[in-house]
């Protein structure tokens, strides 16, 4: 009888064999989106893993959550739980000294609110542009050893898309001789990965990171020399325009009330979440549901917070403009307070878990009830 198994070596799938050499599985912008989703989280989280490997690890498995489900913004936030050794390390340097340590010393005992963000900044940013924006640091050590976010503007060489991230620079290398030349007046040269030179008519200065816009939508022909002149646009445009996942922006925040008090978006956060095993059942959320349900009104930008070991009654308790208020129950600021794992088995349920189960309980809401 005729074996049916292909031969070893041959690299052409068999008839009705699904060849899976390759990734199926690549975003498609279809539409412009015009809603935005963020989330919160304390800082604290990175002191509680206790070695380099694991912070960086546990940050990567945030960033990962935020590639996967589309997040834009992603907002890490003081709940005043720094651990005691951090702390004390803390109050016996002077404020410059700590500025200088965030440039030269690895932060995630130091200061874990700006080693996530740090970290979650250095793995946004495509690969090709990390050596031109980011400078060695020892926060970034072990971020090799990250699975790759593979986000939609992280583009190699012989892709094209009719947007691209790229970094200013004055200087013009030249791919073949060792020379540069320098940029024409009143243009700016941007180093998008490109082997065609990619010129904008506005003058940034040089380490600025941009996104660029292409006249067209298919890839120009390539040759020695070749030149094309881009436009210069808001990072949200290949989202608003095209309906692309752009990667997310990160913001660092003094305390909880800071995450929704200084929202970058006209007209602030429409939809807020807080997280917590006291709150009502994710999945009422979903106006689908037969069962009893608090839906989720149209929104233009929604929040999700999450928050630390302790919860975010703790963030609460440590928010100085809270107490002035008199708020001492985080549900009170908003709109729905849910339980991501109703029936939970374990005792807790750390953050980075509930990142995952918050974004995966969510999904649906998001896709139906966002202003497109």
């Amino acid at each position: 009888m005729e074996s049916k198994k292909r031969k070893r070596g041959s690299d052409q799938p068999t008839e009705n064999e699904v060849d899976t050499s390759k990734p199926t599985a690549i975003f498609e912008a279809q539409e412009g989106r015009k809603y935005t989703l963020s989330i919160a989280l304390p800082g604290s989280i990175v002191a509680n893993a206790q070695t380099p490997e694991l912070q960086t690890l546990l940050a990567g498995q945030i960033a990962r959550a935020l590639a996967v489900f589309c997040v834009d913004e992603v907002v890490v936030f003081d709940d005043g739980q720094l651990t005691q050794d951090a702390e004390t390390h803390n109050n016996t340097i002077l404020d410059s000294q700590k500025n200088e340590m965030k440039n030269n010393l690895y932060s995630g005992y130091t200061d874990p609110n700006h080693f996530l963000a740090h970290i979650l900044s250095y793995l946004e940013t495509p690969p090709n542009l990390r050596k031109d924006l980011f400078p060695l640091h020892p926060d970034f050590r072990l971020a090799g050893s990250l699975p790759s976010l593979d986000m939609p503007h992280h583009l190699r060489i012989h892709d094209w898309c009719q947007y691209r991230e790229g970094v200013t620079k004055w200087e013009i290398p030249h791919r073949r001789e060792r020379k540069t030349w320098r940029t024409p007046p009143g243009h700016t040269y941007v180093e998008t990965g490109l082997h065609t030179r990619v010129f904008i008519s506005t003058v940034i200065r040089p380490g600025t990171r941009v996104t660029v816009k292409f006249k067209d939508e298919e890839k120009p022909e390539e040759f020695p020399g070749n030149e094309i002149l881009a436009e210069a646009v808001a990072p949200s445009a290949p989202r608003e325009e095209a309906g692309y996942y752009w990667g997310y922006s990160v913001r660092s925040a003094s305390c909880l009330s800071a995450v929704l008090t200084e929202c970058p978006f006209e007209g602030g956060y429409d939809a807020t979440i807080g997280t917590s095993e006291r709150g009502v059942p994710v999945s009422s959320l979903d106006s689908t549901r037969k069962s009893k349900s608090h839906p989720v009104p149209e929104f233009a930008h929604m929040m999700i917070v999450f928050g630390g070991v302790a919860g975010l009654e703790v963030a609460v308790k440590a928010d100085k403009e809270l107490e002035r208020l008199g708020v001492k129950s985080p549900e009170a600021l908003f709109d729905h307070w849910v339980n991501l794992c109703p029936g939970q088995g374990s005792r807790t349920i750390r953050t980075e878990e509930s990142v995952w189960l918050g974004l995966m309980g969510l999904r649906n809401v998001v896709l139906k009830k966002g202003k497109r």
